[in-house]
């Protein structure tokens, strides 16, 4: 019975942690601020009770996106991004870019220091993907002397290496990059890193190259998928023909609240550092989805029996010395 109890006590604590995480209040959370009410002495006038802080987001600019998020991305959590694969590691990390480039004009909007951005690649991945390129960054619309890049021989160095930027609370944002589904970091290295942001204070960007899905504790997951992007638009408003514009992403919000995911195609706007989203009759044909020369697959026959020919006889020949 001891046992029992004792197992009781702990799904209950634990199941606290969780809500408290979630922002989501228990019944037995709810009982313990009903009780700390009753112990304070009743205050007249409403105006004497303080609302909850709001906890910080980051809105992306596109409605539907951020109402899917309830508001945006929040600071104080683990936000994974994956792509299908190795060959879509430069839509991922463009959208992790611009989601960084975004948050540093948020502080700028708000009159606030601007803290670096802290870059720790998978050896692994950079290997596939490549590394972050100074005059890129730029152009993507971020500033190179405001982007530290760390480069851990082995996973494990990684995730230290994650979890004491996040304590320090020195940086902006984190993007911790892996390949895959490696067996060393799960469930519990994950729950364990949004803890640490949690407690900081700070955004994870969590950037899973060529990943499947997996139980994780990011509050949001998306999947980037490189888009074809629009032409570039002109000042009159028409668009130059043959050209490429803003670099655009196919994203799906595949871990949220709300039961269906979301899929939306957005173009970032670096000069702006804002997303806009892009219609399917804005946007062409996606790669694979269509051919190039729309036509029949294969000719119609003429003066040809509808029924396949019978096979031959199959004739077994020894190997050749």
């Amino acid at each position: 019975m001891a046992e029992a109890a004792v197992a009781r006590e702990t799904l209950f604590a634990l199941r606290e942690t969780i809500a408290r995480l979630e922002g989501r209040p228990i019944p037995a959370l709810a009982a313990a601020a009903h009780e700390r009410l009753a112990d304070k002495p009743a205050t007249r006038g409403a105006g004497l009770v303080k609302p909850l802080p709001e906890q910080p987001v980051l809105a992306t600019g596109v409605e539907d996106l951020d109402a899917a998020m309830q508001g945006g991305l929040p600071l104080d959590a683990l936000t994974e991004i994956r792509s299908l694969g190795l060959r879509d590691a430069g839509s991922a990390s463009g959208f992790a870019l611009a989601l960084a480039a975004r948050l540093h004009a948020q502080a700028l909007s708000a009159d606030a220091a601007i803290s670096p951005i802290l870059w720790i690649g998978d050896t692994v991945a950079t290997m596939e993907a490549g590394l972050p390129y100074a005059i890129g960054l730029r152009d993507f619309g971020l500033e190179p002397a405001a982007f530290l890049q760390a480069s851990p021989r082995k996973l494990e160095e990684a995730l230290w290496l994650a979890e004491a930027a996040l304590g320090s609370a020195a940086f902006a944002v984190v993007i911790l990059e892996v390949r895959g589904n490696p067996s060393r970091f799960g469930l519990t290295e994950s729950r364990r890193l949004a803890l640490r942001a949690k407690a900081a204070g700070r955004p994870l960007f969590l950037l899973r190259q060529g990943g499947e899905e997996e139980a994780s504790s990011a509050l949001f997951r998306f999947s980037v998928e490189p888009a074809p992007a629009p032409a570039r638009p002109l000042p009159d408003g028409s668009v130059l023909g043959g050209s490429i514009g803003h670099p655009a992403f196919r994203l799906t919000l595949e871990k949220s609240r709300n039961p269906a995911p979301l899929s939306i195609t957005l173009e970032w706007n670096a000069h702006d550092r804002r997303f806009a989203p892009v219609s399917d009759i804005q946007c062409p044909a996606f790669p694979g989805e269509h051919a190039a020369h729309s036509g029949a697959d294969l000719p119609a026959s003429a003066d040809r029996s509808h029924r396949a020919q019978a096979l031959g006889s199959v004739l077994a020949f020894d190997r050749q010395a």
